[in-house]
């Protein structure tokens, strides 16, 4: 990590045609969901991106790494850390990755079991998502 004290987290849930966008607090160590991106073949729109990073301010940004069950890298985990780098380069902001196994599941569970399953609008997947990427982040790396 770098010297600079970390206060306040976007995290970003990496995928070809949407990416999901939370914000995290470390003193609190709780995250939660704010948006969807719209991506095109994994690209997303950098202004909106800018626009968020200028609204949150981050001291850091943490994307989710989708790993296959056994540990290994997935296709798509090369596609995400390259996404971490162009946070980094772009915004100059410290870029983690974090394992993203089963938070996908684990969101679409949450909003069954909180009565949203047709509430898609209101609490998108990709956004829960990235919310349990940053919230697993900031567990394993700032233990309260």
């Amino acid at each position: 990590m770098s010297d600079k004290p970390l206060r306040l987290l976007l995290g970003f849930d990496y995928g070809t045609k949407q990416i999901g966008v939370a914000v995290g607090q470390v003193i609190t160590g709780q995250a939660r969901e704010l948006c969807v991106l719209k991506a095109q073949n994994g690209v997303p729109d950098w202004n909106r991106v800018e626009a968020l990073i200028k609204e949150w301010q981050p001291d850091a940004v943490v994307v989710g790494l989708p790993l296959n069950m056994d540990g290994t890298p997935s296709e798509m985990s090369a596609r995400a850390e390259k996404f971490a780098r162009r946070l980094n380069g772009r915004f100059n902001l410290p870029a983690y990755t974090h394992d993203e196994r089963l938070t996908t599941f684990e969101a679409k569970g949450q909003r069954l079991r909180e009565g949203q399953s047709g509430g898609y609008r209101e609490r998108p997947v990709d956004a829960i998502a990235a919310a349990l990427v940053l919230q697993g982040w900031l567990e394993e790396n700032c233990p309260g």
